[in-house]
């Protein structure tokens, strides 16, 4: 079997405890209208203060946009266009569809260059994002699902990662779901933390440099350069940061509880468009958990999924070769009883 062979088997198989712990009665009583339980490993007692920490300091900071010496049009233009540059190249292409379900592969120049946009998003690094997300897959809305809105909808959206987790402890997560993943080096230095820290402060010179030098070129003075770059700093970082975690974590909440179903898998996945208008695509959800492998998530024609569209440029540019896509007339993809 060749490395992308692995990688590709790595990317959707199933743990050896699979069929044990489905517990399917759990999803049903949820689906109900009952509370699926929090996953067996859960301390909610346990605060992990440095994810709680750091999301509540982004939201602080990314208030400083309503004052109006930190606001430029310039800045919220910086601010929109960031959510689909570093979320939906970063996040949405390169660690879901390319890194953990392996629908795609270029090269590794632009693999790594877009998993630093990933990064620069603020959630956590390449190993740890695939492995929490193939867990979730493996155990949909059931118990172990790591982020299931059915045990709350805040839970699913956020509260999740501000408590303890037993089970996503890095090295036994990484260990079953994301070897593929820390076998590359690049990704390996990832996980340090001055790594990372380096990668994000350079990205705060860097939006406040060109804000405060593109002004001085334009013959403004000091004051107002500062200001300037004050304010793409704030509103091309701390906002843009905010609002792509937003978006991103809808998927895991709005697009389980809202939307309709094109096909039977099994748990409460939905196609949302209004998440899939947010996040480019992503929001086509139950198509993704009918076939995960596929770098498409828009299956019928009316469900536009901007972040294929990047993939086939790609590919039509050379940079993009095994693209997956759906086979919607497999006999693997059932459809549902009903849209509701």
């Amino acid at each position: 079997m060749t490395s992308n062979e692995s990688d590709r088997a790595a990317a959707d198989r199933p743990g050896p405890e699979d069929a044990a712990d489905q517990s399917p009665g759990l999803l049903s009583a949820a689906a109900e209208g009952g509370r699926l339980p929090y996953p067996s490993g859960v301390d909610r007692h346990r605060v992990l203060w440095s994810y709680a920490i750091t999301i509540g300091l982004y939201h602080l900071l990314a208030l400083l946009a309503f004052l109006p010496w930190f606001f430029s049009w310039t800045g919220v233009v910086a601010a929109v266009l960031g959510v689909y540059v570093f979320a939906g190249l970063g996040i949405n292409l390169c660690y879901h569809r390319l890194l953990t379900h392996r629908g795609l592969v270029v090269p590794k120049w632009l693999e790594h260059s877009f998993a630093v946009l990933g990064l620069l998003c603020m959630q956590d690094s390449p190993g740890r994002w695939v492995a929490v997300h193939r867990l979730h897959h493996q155990h949909s809305d059931r118990q172990e699902d790591p982020h299931s809105p059915l045990a709350g909808f805040f839970w699913g959206h956020m509260g999740w990662m501000l408590v303890e987790n037993r089970d996503l402890a890095r090295m036994r997560i990484y260990e079953r779901y994301s070897r593929d993943i820390l076998r590359d080096p690049f990704y390996k230095r990832m996980e340090r933390g001055w790594f990372h820290g380096g990668i994000l402060l350079a990205s705060w010179v860097v939006f406040f440099l060109a804000g405060f030098g593109a002004q001085l070129l334009a013959g403004a003075g000091t004051a107002e350069a500062v200001q300037f770059g004050a304010s793409l700093l704030v509103w091309g970082v701390f906002v843009r940061t905010v609002a792509a975690w937003h978006i991103t974590w809808a998927v895991n909440s709005l697009a389980h509880v809202a939307g309709y179903q094109n096909y039977a898998t099994g748990d409460q996945s939905r196609n949302n468009w209004f998440v899939a208008i947010l996040t480019s695509g992503e929001g086509w959800h139950n198509n993704h958990h009918a076939d995960s492998r596929s770098a498409r998530h828009g299956h019928m024609w009316w469900e536009l999924d901007p972040i294929f569209g990047v993939v086939r440029l790609l590919g039509a540019l050379g940079l993009a070769t095994d693209i997956v896509v759906p086979d919607t007339k497999s006999k693997r993809l059932r459809p549902a009883r009903s849209s509701s």
